[in-house]
């Protein structure tokens, strides 16, 4: 009598269970990609009114990822998917692992692919000729049979039979990495003058601080136009301190970020100050200094002593179509101005010596910083998935026996064989199999194939 299944067993092993939550969670997951998450409760209210940001609210779908329900459809088939394992693993190993040289001679005269041999040759001569032959297959074993029969197996990928469940093991490793990452892992930005540094981040939707381990400086901003006036790159240059020495150096681009400590550091957006980065070099002392200047205001410099400043700025919609007029001063001579575009270098001389002066528009870098200690878990999660459904679509197990028994005068010989799946690609192989039998010099037939 057959064992009936616990309702809970029979429950979280189900397909259907498996189906429902896979399509709930592709849903989800379709809407958490349309409405865009962790904007504050007006940007919700504004696009989709009072009545609809109330339901956000209740069913949190501002934060749907980390949501009570998402987490709970999660464990809901992470249940399931350890639950059909366990209660279907068992027999597959076993399918896996079994004696095949047991199979009936009975279960073999009623496979779908099989066809029989009469032969001249001995039972014993066909049989090691036999085992010749499938060991092109696969490696063979042989037994005798009762009633004075030989029976011959082989078979070729066994394994593929536990691909699905290397499927059911990765999802698992993906989820337990996306954990990891949610727990001890960060999402957060960070603000960067030119020529500042910082030591932390900031949280995305508490702006909770979070320490860095080391600084992070910005050594140059620069943003590059179109023809037609349009911003088409901008570049931060980011150096890593740590301990006050450089570690690091990357010139980042949006899409290619700088990697330290952990942290991912992306190239997010900027902002212009109102301030302009004035690099002024002495070629009589070989001193050079770079100084924050605001429009209109005036910056010295005591060890040379000069001053300047930045009276008036024209251009027009992009920056290197700036210019600015420099008003300039030393202690020998009287003050002059002139005109200076942008990111060039003007050349002055002066009683007192040569100055060299470049300058350039002061800029903010946005980086948008992510630390996920679980992404190396979702990698070869991912990487055992790609596995698992190459096995389980792509392969299969087959099995081939060949029964050998003695009729009247004659050798009968069977062949027949089965796949767990693709059966069209293996009708292929085995009409293959039942020509290199049929081709065979050593094997003579007694009359035509039955």
């Amino acid at each position: 009598m057959k064992k009936q299944k616990n309702i809970l067993v029979q429950f979280f092993s189900s397909i259907q269970l498996s189906l429902f939550t896979f399509f709930v969670l592709a849903i989800a997951s379709i809407v958490g990609t349309i409405i865009e998450q962790n904007k504050d409760a007006a940007y919700y209210v504004d696009r989709f009114g009072p009545q609809i940001a109330k339901l956000f609210e209740i069913l949190d779908i501002s934060n749907m990822y980390n949501s009570w329900w998402f987490l709970s459809l999660l464990v809901l088939l992470s249940i399931n998917l350890i639950v059909c394992t366990f209660d279907r693993l068992p027999k597959v190993w076993h399918m896996v692992v079994m004696d095949n040289l047991d199979t009936p001679v009975e279960r073999l005269e009623k496979m779908g692919e099989r066809q029989t041999f009469l032969v001249a040759n001995a039972p014993d001569e066909a049989a090691d000729i036999a085992g010749g032959i499938l060991g092109r297959f696969g490696a063979s074993k042989r037994r005798a049979t009762e009633g004075g029969g030989m029976l011959l197996f082989s078979q070729k990928g066994a394994w593929t039979r536990l691909g699905v469940y290397v499927v059911h093991f990765s999802v698992l490793v993906i989820f337990v990495g996306a954990i990891i990452g949610s727990i001890y892992g960060h999402k957060g930005g960070v603000t960067i003058p030119e020529g500042a540094s910082a030591s932390q981040i900031y949280e995305f939707n508490t702006d909770r601080p979070i320490p860095l381990g080391f600084q992070v400086r910005c050594d140059r901003f620069e943003l590059s136009y179109y023809d037609n006036g349009m911003p088409k790159e901008y570049r931060s240059d980011l150096t890593v301190l740590k301990d006050g020495k450089a570690v690091a150096k990357k010139s980042i681009v949006v899409n290619d970020p700088l990697q330290y400590g952990g942290f991912t550091f992306y190239q997010a957006n900027y902002e212009a100050l109102n301030e302009l980065m004035v690099h002024v070099e002495s070629e009589k002392s070989g001193a050079k200094e770079t100084f924050l200047v605001a429009p209109r205001e005036q910056a010295k410099w005591p060890e040379e002593k000069i001053s300047f400043g930045i009276i008036n700025i024209e251009g027009g919609g992009r920056g290197a179509d700036y210019r600015y007029k420099v008003w300039f001063e030393d202690s020998a001579g009287e003050p002059f101005t002139f005109w200076l575009p942008s990111s060039q270098v003007g050349k002055i001389e002066r009683p007192s010596g040569t100055y060299t002066i470049s300058l350039k528009r002061r800029f903010v870098t946005g980086l948008q910083v992510a630390k996920d200690p679980g992404v190396w878990w979702v990698y070869v999660g991912c990487g055992a998935m790609l596995l698992g459904l190459l096995v389980a679509f792509f392969l299969s197990h087959r099995r081939v026996w060949v029964y050998i028994s003695r009729e009247g005068e004659a050798t009968r010989v069977l062949l027949c064989g089965s796949a767990n799946k693709n059966r069209l690609g293996f009708e292929k192989d085995f009409a293959a199999l039942v020509d290199q039998f049929q081709q065979n010099d050593r094997l003579t037939p007694m009359k035509e194939t039955l």
